[in-house]
């Protein structure tokens, strides 16, 4: 994985430690251990991010600094991974995980109304929370594992690929 890439979107940790509101988090932020960029630590990251955004809580970007912490991978990597589920997506994504949930349930997926409210969710919490937590346990379990595997086999794929270039350019430079 092109380490370079990643670091030239990143944030730098002192960046973060002179905001104002982030001051609470001094101790997690300035822990080098966890803005490693390496294999584990950015899969691990994949793994946690895409976990904590697949659940349906409040507050998923601590619960992805939290999983950071415990998992020592890549800190701004997971917090940002949570966005994945964005104001745009987290219907869409909310809404399969549920239909997911219900169908693991065996039971009949409620139809959204033709006009969707707060309201009508707020009724019908009771019967929708236990398939949408099981569709989004399963979500998140699944993309969790599939993101730090590819993310895995992709670093793996690109470190071969530079090696093979930098042997090729050796031989170059020695028949040259």
């Amino acid at each position: 994985m092109p380490r370079r890439l990643l670091q030239r979107y990143l944030p730098h940790p002192e960046t973060l430690r002179r905001q104002r509101s982030l001051r609470f988090m001094e101790g997690l932020i300035g822990n080098p251990a966890l803005w490693v960029l390496s294999r584990r630590s950015v899969a691990n990251a994949f793994s946690v991010g895409l976990f904590s955004a697949m659940l349906p809580i409040p507050f998923q970007m601590a619960v992805a600094a939290g999983g950071a912490w415990l998992a020592r991978c890549n800190l701004p990597l997971a917090v940002g991974l949570v966005w994945v589920t964005n104001p745009l997506t987290m219907p869409l994504i909310f809404y399969a995980n549920y239909r997911l949930g219900a169908w693991l349930m065996q039971v009949p997926a409620r139809e959204a109304p033709d006009r969707l409210s707060a309201q009508w969710v707020a009724e019908r919490l009771g019967d929708l929370l236990p398939a949408l937590a099981l569709g989004s346990v399963v979500t998140a379990l699944g993309l969790a594992l599939l993101g730090n595997l590819a993310i895995r086999l992709l670093w793996r794929w690109q470190v071969s690929r530079s090696w093979k270039a930098r042997r090729r350019r050796r031989r170059a430079c020695r028949e040259a």
